[in-house]
């Protein structure tokens, strides 16, 4: 308790995304479509390859957890932020704030390592496939998948404890639409500038490692690709990967773009924030699974099940 006697904050006072005010109606409108369909997205990929065991493999696997990381991820700010754009109150008690921020940076970096994962995955695949089975067994999937949210929990850890060991002693508006790192350092009334160094290294680094290893394993890939003899081989090795790639891009860009500025500009990172948070987890689904003929198949039986169903 020794923290609550320093932070008098008990509760902050979400501001929303910056300078949009009037258009509360048009956004609530808009995040209910992109989380909706976000959730329910990811919840018939889930569906599909849970209910195919042609689909239970690997690179599956790790689909399905990667589904289940966008169907939460969106779920750390969105509700919130659908709550007070609807006219309710735009408070959050300290606790909340510090669990928003404690649960962004563990499925954010949990989804980074989980990348990464899937990109070693593609790559014993494609370069190895005799010892693919091998190297990429069961218990190794069960071990990597459980490594990512053990590392991405450490992270996230670290992260919140740096930021909420601070003390909050007066001003408590956040000038944005969750608690993140960046705009609650301006709440503390201390010095923060060691702190910002150790969390934009902190932040910075662990994408930064996790995008060099996935473009290294993708060199591999597309070094292996252009030895295949036949077209045929080559155009499926390259759409796989190149579906793969978009996703990347996708949740590593917004990343680098703010926490790497230096001079944060809160609209820029609004709107980022906003793609990484809403629309990428939204597009994964369709990104990854819709190039597939075996998700693709399945799906459509698990429509058809869910159609006759309903007609009962």
């Amino acid at each position: 308790t020794k923290m609550r006697n320093v932070s008098m904050v008990t509760e902050f006072i979400l501001l929303g995304i910056p300078h949009t005010e009037g258009l509360e109606t048009i956004l609530f409108i808009l995040f209910l479509f992109f989380y909706l369909f976000t959730l329910m997205g990811n919840l018939l990929i889930l569906l599909a390859i849970v209910s195919s065991t042609r689909l239970h493999t690997p690179m599956y696997f790790f689909l399905c957890k990667l589904s289940v990381c966008d169907i939460f991820f969106p779920s750390v700010s969105s509700p919130k932020m659908l709550f007070y754009l609807s006219g309710n109150s735009q408070a959050i008690s300290y606790a909340g704030c510090v669990s928003q921020l404690f649960f962004y940076h563990f499925l954010g970096c949990t989804e980074g390592f989980l990348y990464t994962v899937m990109a070693y995955d593609r790559f014993m695949a494609v370069c190895y496939p005799l010892r693919y089975t091998v190297f990429v067994s069961h218990r190794v999937c069960a071990i990597l998948a459980m490594g990512t949210s053990f590392f991405g929990c450490i992270q996230a850890t670290f992260l919140t404890t740096l930021t909420f060991q601070l003390p909050y002693c007066g001003p408590n508006e956040v000038d944005y639409y969750f608690c993140d790192i960046p705009v609650m350092l301006k709440l503390a009334c201390a010095d923060t500038s060691t702190l910002e160094i150790v969390g934009f290294i902190s932040v910075g680094l662990m994408p930064l490692g996790c995008f060099l290893l996935i473009l290294t394993s993708y060199s591999c890939i597309v070094f292996s690709i252009l030895q295949i003899r036949s077209a045929e081989g080559r155009r499926r090795a390259f759409s796989t990967c190149s579906a793969h790639l978009t996703a990347i891009l996708l949740a590593f860009m917004p990343v680098v773009l703010i926490y790497l500025q230096p001079t944060p500009n809160p609209s820029l990172n609004a709107a980022v924030q906003i793609l990484n948070n809403l629309v990428t987890p939204m597009l994964n689904p369709l990104i990854y699974s819709l190039r597939n003929k075996e998700v693709k198949y399945s799906l459509r039986k698990v429509l058809q099940h869910l159609d006759l169903l309903s007609e009962k």
